[in-house]
């Protein structure tokens, strides 16, 4: 079944799912007990798959809306990240109703009508089971370090906005997220983040988890890893496509004290010039997005957020482009990565979610260490069970390499190529869970991606990626 297919399947069940789920809201996420992913108020995993879509409140109308964002939940996401104060001009331009945010660039003077349609958009999203990664601002308003400005925000100012904010919002299915690409340089912008959060927390009760989305190349640990506030750290690795020197970094987030969750909430995007030059690089793929993927959850972070460059700004034809678009946003939202999230989520859903941790000891070095596991694009990641149950290898070229087999449980490894480009599964065979053993990828020589995975013969788990495991499309 190609991906266009698939998504279409996935479109019916939604609907299905939906029509029964339309009256209930969403759970509430909190952080696992273990600190290291999110669960639902009643313990069950949550998958953080997240679009970038920044520019939706502002200039979106309510259909086209709603059109994307049942394009999102048809595969298999579950967070959208928007902004309502806006950074392309969300001061000065209006949203497609012909209204601003604030009444005189007040943030204690919000206007009704445009919050009204911020209002349908976050409904729209939690009934299709979508959660909202709500930024109140976007950075330029409190640090205009580029960006359209003005600033506007004070730590008392921010700290009445956030506790409107949270008042509003209280009971919508949300995770806030502070900060908005934009370095954290004085103490007046840590007190404008500290107050704005402190805001928030008063007007919802606490009852939204709240995250911090850092400038390009950097972590919400670094200004405020030790705030209470702060329950999880997001870091945007950048639309750099190789893993040294960018998505190593998740790892290093991982292993930070106290232990938090760690998301990259901005990798590179599907479509961007990479490393933000076109003319010598060109623009990304979807092979450049699927390795991060594999890259940033097998180092440990809970989810992963996906992003395509005319979606982010919502890019159409007449509009001023951005670091040079390809297309429009309508037809970038079926591009072949944001299928193949899902394809992605899919695996790591079916095997056990909490006990998930980061462990390359899996792979056996060569005597080449840049050939495995690698440096650049071609780097090898993997990850296993704490009980070794289970452990995968991403292998993101056609290269011979070996893994330590008594790193799975038992005395009897099964094992399994899964294409993360379509989602199939093939059984390789079973194998002693004693010494070494050498894999093959199934396109040597290629610069193509498959995970390997290696079950406990004894658990019976089922094909990696296996149906049964679809998309909790209301996580009810």
């Amino acid at each position: 079944m190609v991906p266009r297919q698939i998504g279409r399947f996935f479109w019916i069940i939604l609907v299905l799912t939906s029509l029964v789920s339309l009256a209930a809201p969403l759970p509430r996420l909190k952080v696992s007990e273990n600190h290291r992913f999110l669960v639902t108020e009643d313990g069950k995993p949550f998958f953080w798959l997240g679009d970038t879509a920044w520019e939706l409140f502002h200039r979106l109308t309510v259909d086209e809306s709603a059109f994307y964002l049942q394009n999102r939940a048809s595969k298999g996401f579950t967070v959208i990240q928007s902004v309502a104060l806006a950074e392309f001009d969300g001061l000065t331009v209006p949203n497609t109703d012909g209204q601003l945010p604030l009444i005189d660039n007040d943030p204690l003077r919000p206007n009704e009508p445009y919050f009204q349609h911020v209002d349908s958009v976050v409904a729209k999203a939690n009934a299709l089971g979508l959660y909202i990664g709500f930024l109140p601002t976007w950075g330029d308003k409190w640090n205009k370090k580029w960006g359209a400005g003005p600033e506007i925000f004070t730590a008392d100012n921010a700290r009445r906005y956030g506790e409107w904010l949270g008042r509003r919002y209280r009971d919508a299915g949300l995770v806030w997220i502070l900060g908005g690409d934009r370095p954290v340089e004085t103490d007046a912008h840590r007190g404008i983040i500290r107050a704005l959060a402190q805001g928030l927390k008063a007007g919802d009760g606490g009852t939204h988890l709240i995250s911090f989305h850092p400038t390009g190349g950097a972590g919400s640990s670094e200004p405020f890893h030790a705030d209470e506030w702060l329950d999880f750290n997001m870091r945007q690795n950048g639309h750099n496509p190789e893993f040294t020197g960018h998505y190593d970094k998740t790892r290093a987030d991982y292993d930070r004290a106290p232990i938090k969750p760690v998301l990259d909430a901005e990798p590179i995007y599907e479509g961007h010039p990479v490393s933000f030059n076109a003319k010598n690089f060109g623009h990304s793929v979807a092979a450049d997005v699927r390795r991060p993927f594999y890259w940033d959850l097998f180092s440990g972070a809970f989810g992963h957020t996906y992003g395509h460059h005319s979606v982010w700004s919502m890019h159409a034809p007449g509009r001023s482009p951005v670091n040079s678009p390809i297309m429009s946003w309508r037809e970038a939202i079926d591009e072949p990565g944001a299928f193949q999230m899902g394809i992605g989520r899919r695996l790591i859903e079916s095997r056990p979610f909490l006990t998930r941790i980061p462990d390359d000891t899996i792979l056996v070095p060569s005597e080449f260490p840049t050939l495995v596991p690698g440096a650049g694009s071609r780097r090898f990641c993997a990850t296993r069970d704490a009980q070794g149950t289970y452990a995968m290898v991403y292998v993101p070229v056609g290269r011979p390499f070996r893994v330590r087999m008594d790193k799975i449980s038992g005395g009897t490894a099964r094992a399994w190529w899964f294409n993360p480009r379509d989602g199939v599964a093939v059984r390789i065979g079973e194998f002693t869970t004693q010494g070494e053993r050498e894999f093959v990828p199934p396109t040597p020589g290629e610069l193509l991606d498959w995970v390997l995975v290696l079950d406990d013969a004894s658990q019976g788990y089922p094909t990696p990626g296996a149906p049964f495991v679809l998309f909790p499309l209301s996580p009810r």
